[in-house]
């Protein structure tokens, strides 16, 4: 065979490998390739020696010979220690072997061995060839380095369905979901067919923008392509209804998958509810999954925790948290800490939460602090929230959530020499406060927003019916934050900007562009926490406009109905 010759087709797969062996021998009729094969087999049966025994009796092992061991102990060093012999014997490698390589530099987060691989890959012009470049992309990928695999993709020569779906997955996996969902478009438009891997991708990049028509858009394509009954898929669909905060639509899913769902799939479902605080439907699902001897893991407990944290519920907190240590037997991670100090913290109880983060077995992570420092704000505990802002500082310096936090607990104190000190230190360190983006879908379209924003091509209209909105809610006793808030804004920016935040712009253009019939909720996703007088605001507009008002930040889903929001503002 030659050197770029495919592996053998394993049809004897799910054989034991010592009987076909045992045939051939029998049979007098070995040689390499029947050989390759049986390395593949022993390897797929998980009997490596074996398989490196049977290696050791090719007299001149190929590229096909040397990529059969290679894959046989993937995600190994043994891989790539077999490499380096397979150098050593001058044999040069094909773009399945860098391919399989490649896998195992990932799975190992082997940078710098990837980067070797990748420069050869270049030097025998096998980087553009898919299987080597698909590899490449899920490498960079899963290294967190999402333009280095955008790079390659838009390097390959020919574009297949395995490469489109390494791109969509690997830029959904970093938060690139405007990216990949545009590669997916892109993929749709050139006819390249779908895999599960890029169906569920899509998804995923739907979900994390809470882009409901997005998710809708690509169920549709799963039912087109038969996709749809892929437990991979199905799960994702659940998972992206759920993060849409449509309940509904993601449980009309799950169900159409019982009773074969697994417990992903359950969890997935688990935490659709928990996003909403609805507390009941998490626990009824997590009685159902035990009825159905489904064992709970440590995913399933934390939508319960999550749940209870949202609900400031703490016996329950603390009872679920010993539950999943005593009677599952499961070690209980940061997050599930998280959640009880979030449903103390919550509930008022400050230094029993702050007790629970110095004693638990976890060093306190940025997320710990930001959620008490949140807390001290909520319940005006002014001494306790500078000492949890240092230490949210000592963890990262540049957290400008953490000076606006920090601030605004003094500035309602009427605490101002402190005030100043928050702002003279974000001002010495170079941090500013991030630049407020919103996003709201129209007909299938996903819509940007900058806070001051003056790109779209409505912004005339735009800012017109702000103005009228702005001006209604005041009729309706809507009073601007006080003086004493205007922290959270940029140093320098006006009162009257606080008008044109990123949010308020896409809540105007969906009231002007009929984005939702009349009765449906206007939905809008925030990348940052939304401030407090754009959530005061929308408790107004939600009565002029006469409907929901949906507002999903970075904390949690806001719902603005008849003037009160569902988060009890406390967010």
């Amino acid at each position: 065979m030659g050197e770029r010759d495919t592996p053998p087709k394993q049809k004897c797969v799910h054989e034991d490998p010592r009987r076909v062996h045992a045939h051939a021998i029998k049979s007098s009729n070995i040689d390499r390739s029947l050989l390759n094969n049986l390395i593949t087999l022993y390897s797929n049966s998980n009997l490596l020696s074996d398989a490196l025994r049977v290696f050791h009796q090719i007299p001149s092992p190929n590229v096909v010979s040397w990529t059969a061991l290679i894959s046989g102990h993937a995600n190994t060093h043994l891989s790539l220690r077999h490499f380096i012999s397979m150098l050593r014997h001058s044999t040069v490698p094909n773009q399945r072997t860098l391919a399989s390589l490649l896998k195992t530099c990932a799975s190992l987060h082997s940078l710098c061995f990837g980067f070797q691989l990748h420069s050869l890959s270049l030097k025998l012009s096998l980087s553009h060839q898919p299987f080597a470049a698909s590899a490449l992309v899920h490498f960079y990928s899963k290294h967190r380095l999402p333009n280095e695999a955008r790079k390659v993709f838009d390097e390959i020569l020919h574009r297949d369905e395995v490469c489109y779906a390494a791109i969509i997955v690997g830029l959904a996996q970093n938060s690139r979901s405007f990216d990949a969902l545009s590669l997916f478009a892109d993929m749709k438009s050139a006819n390249v067919g779908s895999t599960m891997y890029s169906v569920s991708g899509a998804l995923r990049a739907a979900a994390e923008l809470a882009a409901l028509e997005q998710c809708r858009i690509i169920h549709a394509h799963a039912v087109l392509t038969g996709l749809d009954l892929n437990f991979v898929v199905g799960t994702a669909l659940v998972d992206g209804y759920g993060k849409c905060g449509f309940v509904s639509d993601a449980r009309c899913a799950f169900d159409g998958f019982l009773p074969d769902v697994n417990i992903v799939g359950w969890n997935a479902m688990m935490a659709g509810y928990a996003q909403q605080g609805d507390k009941k439907s998490v626990l009824e699902l997590f009685n159902k999954m035990k009825d159905r001897r489904l064992i709970a893991d440590e995913f399933s407990f934390l939508a319960i925790l999550t749940v209870c944290s949202n609900a400031g519920v703490i016996h329950e907190a603390e009872m679920w948290l010993n539950y999943m240590k005593l009677d599952y037997g499961l070690e209980p991670g940061l997050e599930h800490y998280t959640c009880v100090i979030g449903a103390m913290a919550r509930a008022g109880r400050l230094e029993d939460a702050e007790r629970v983060a110095m004693t638990m077995p976890f060093e306190p992570d940025a997320a710990v602090w930001r959620a008490l420092l949140s807390a001290c704000v909520a319940h005006g505990a002014t001494d306790m929230a500078w000492r949890m802002g240092q230490r949210l500082l000592e963890h990262d310096p540049q957290d400008d959530s953490a000076y606006v936090i920090l601030a605004n607990v003094h500035a309602v104190a009427g605490r101002w020499v402190e005030v100043a000190e928050v702002r003279k230190m974000m001002k010495d360190r170079g941090v500013r406060k991030k630049g407020g983006r919103s996003w709201i879908e129209v007909r299938g379209e996903v819509h940007v927003f900058l806070a001051g924003d003056r790109s779209h091509e409505r912004m005339e209209e735009i800012y017109t019916k702000l103005a009228e909105l702005m001006e209604e809610i005041g009729k309706l006793g809507y009073v601007q934050v006080s003086d004493e808030m205007l922290h959270e804004v940029e140093a320098g920016e006006k009162k009257e900007a606080l008008w044109y935040h990123s949010e308020k712009l896409a809540v105007a253009f969906g009231v002007l562009s009929g984005a939702v019939p009349p009765g449906k909720a206007l939905r809008v996703v925030k990348n940052l926490r939304i401030c407090r007088d754009c959530h005061e605001a929308f408790k107004y507009m939600s009565r002029v406009v006469e409907r929901e008002i949906v507002v999903r930040d970075v904390n949690r889903y806001h719902r603005f109905l008849h003037g009160s929001c569902t988060c009890g503002d406390y967010w």
